[in-house]
């Protein structure tokens, strides 16, 4: 098991790791609107390898069979894997080539709430919240916690509920025997 969690884990995780150094290169060109959709989309494609992995540990350690616990063992570690590649790649991303990050994301949020009609009062309330954020999210520890299960750990815990229920199969019972009634069947 350790062999297909750590494979399709780190599979995972590089998905994530190209994806998001890809991505933030061109972040100010793709803007924050897009770049939630291009980063849940990236999600979903490297939490298919949890699908991948839970799979092969069926078809090659399970004999063909896996029950639901099984399989989300498998898969979960899986995430676990692949979240911890997201959370680190971001750590280096976010400290060494985008500190700025938070203050353009406060700004993006400050001029969508100024669009939609908040009151002077409401987004002065969100910049003093965004700016405690800021302070919190400076904090490596924080930050990695964070990211990890804020972002991409609630899809690879859908998508890894989602893949045991798909693959769960549990050896077909052998029917018991009919009891033998001393007669002789005819055909």
């Amino acid at each position: 098991m350790k062999r297909i969690v750590l494979t399709f884990g780190l599979i995972s995780g590089a998905i994530f790791v190209v994806m998001m150094f890809t991505t933030m290169q061109f972040m100010d060109r793709i803007g924050f609107d897009k770049g939630h959709l291009i980063g849940y989309s990236t999600m979903v494609v490297a939490f298919l390898f949890v699908f991948f992995g839970s799979r092969s540990y069926r078809e090659n350690i399970g004999n063909g069979y896996i029950t639901f616990g099984r399989a989300f063992k498998v898969g979960i570690l899986i995430t676990l894997i692949s979240c911890a590649c997201y959370a680190l790649s971001w750590e280096i991303v976010y400290f060494n080539f985008v500190p700025d990050f938070v203050d353009k994301y406060s700004q993006y949020l400050v001029e969508k709430s100024r669009a939609a009609g908040a009151s002077p009062e409401q987004i002065a309330t969100q910049v003093a919240e965004m700016k405690r954020f800021e302070t919190l999210y400076r904090n490596p520890v924080y930050n990695f916690l964070l990211t990890f299960f804020v972002e991409p750990f609630p899809v690879g815990l859908i998508l890894t509920v989602i893949s045991a229920l798909i693959l769960r199969k549990r050896p077909k019972e052998i029917p018991e025997a009919e009891p033998d009634t001393g007669a002789v069947n005819a055909y």
